[in-house]
């Protein structure tokens, strides 16, 4: 048998193996979000609907007082197009609370 024919051999039988299990470790140890990350979103999430909120009590208070007031350009509450992601990330939120039970 030539060498060639031995390093084929030994590039299929030892060579692919141990890549493939190489990076299928490295793959198991690549840094995940932790428990304590997902409930620090969770928080900001709720944090940040809070503020929203707070946006828009204070928009309407002041273009209540000023007619000529208009609203900064942002994400607004009763907007369908504004609400698609967050209805998804709540329905991905209760699915997830749904596991946990």
């Amino acid at each position: 048998m030539d060498i060639e024919g031995v390093m084929a051999i030994a590039a299929i039988f030892i060579g692919l193996p141990w890549m493939v299990l190489h990076y299928m470790t490295k793959w198991k140890t690549a840094p995940t979000i932790t428990a304590d990350d997902e409930v620090l979103l969770e928080e900001l999430y709720n944090l940040a609907k809070r503020l929203d909120e707070r946006m828009d009590t204070v928009e309407r208070l002041v273009a209540s007082d000023d007619p000529s007031f208009t609203p900064a350009r942002r994400l607004i509450a009763d907007h369908e197009k504004d609400n698609e992601q967050l209805r998804e990330l709540e329905k991905l939120m209760l699915e997830k609370k749904g596991t946990r039970s």
